[in-house]
């Protein structure tokens, strides 16, 4: 897959790629196949010098996630447990 590295420094199509779809520094790296570490170095160092005003808008979707991580980390422990009951029979 062509991610257009060469054409356009990759911290901005790693910023957009971020703000278009809404996604974490965790989902970003695993659509590019590159380190969380690298997308968060490109987003929050490497951007902000390329591109201030994208690099404005992932700073505040960055806040998001951060702010809702204990959400998400709470449903995925809810699903993996509603997962392992539903094989067993309830008593």
């Amino acid at each position: 897959m062509d991610f257009g590295w060469n054409g356009r420094e990759r911290c901005v199509i790693l910023g957009e790629y971020l703000i278009e779809h809404q996604a974490t520094v965790r989902v970003a790296a695993q659509h590019f196949g590159v380190s969380k570490s690298t997308v968060h170095k490109d987003v929050t160092q490497a951007l902000r010098g390329a591109n201030r005003g994208l690099y404005l808008e992932v700073q505040k979707l960055m806040q998001k996630n951060k702010l809702e991580r204990h959400l998400r980390g709470g449903e995925a422990t809810r699903q993996k447990y509603c997962e392992k009951s539903e094989g067993k029979p309830h008593d």
